[in-house]
């Protein structure tokens, strides 16, 4: 009995990544996204956890919300990245209804024992500056209410590059990867380690 809980105890953690497209892999090479290498670097580094990629190309915040509970069941993560919400803001939808879905995919990692760490986005100004300010707004916001640690703009680097972009300029090429996974390593590393 005391080794069973013993090896229960030394088992790797599960860091699950709840994404878009972003995060998919979408028209990238299996391998090439920033959580592939994110799974490289922390096997470099020998930091004892598992990536597993729940992203879905397109997905929104609604949709995060409604898979999470049977993903929190499944993997029982001791961590979820939540980079959610590029899709919401490129079709404009209320900022209020996406900071609901962040707040109740927050609560219900929470309740699940998981920490949430939350990769915030910047949207063009399609749909007016203010809507643009509150969208990017609402991470920070959410990040401090939830105490939950926050990578501000994933793609801090990479947005103001369009070489760096597949010809839709919605999605990154692969060469952008380690410039994200570099926004994003920082705050995720430290946060493995605390967990």
């Amino acid at each position: 009995m005391l080794s069973a809980a013993a090896s229960a105890y030394s088992a790797p953690k599960t860091v699950l990544v709840l994404g878009d497209s972003l995060s998919a892999e979408y028209g990238l090479a299996r391998g090439a996204g920033w959580v592939a290498l994110a799974e490289k670097k922390l096997k470099d580094e020998k930091i004892d956890a598992v990536l597993v990629n729940a992203s879905v190309s397109g997905e929104t915040t609604s949709g995060g919300r409604t898979r999470l509970p049977a993903l929190l069941a499944k993997y029982q993560p001791a961590l979820v990245v939540i980079e959610l919400g590029a899709n919401d803001g490129l079709r404009g939808l209320p900022v209020k209804a996406a900071e609901a879905n962040l707040r109740a995919m927050n609560e219900a990692a929470t309740r699940a024992g998981a920490k949430v760490v939350l990769v915030g986005m910047r949207i063009p100004p399609n749909y007016g500056r203010d809507y643009s300010e509150q969208f990017f707004a609402m991470y920070g916001a959410l990040s401090k209410e939830f105490k939950a640690p926050l990578v501000p703009f994933m793609l801090d680097g990479v947005a103001d590059k369009t070489a760096l972009f597949q010809p839709d300029r919605l999605h990154p090429l692969a060469q952008a990867h380690p410039t994200i996974l570099a926004n994003i390593w920082p705050v995720l590393q430290k946060t493995i380690k605390a967990k």
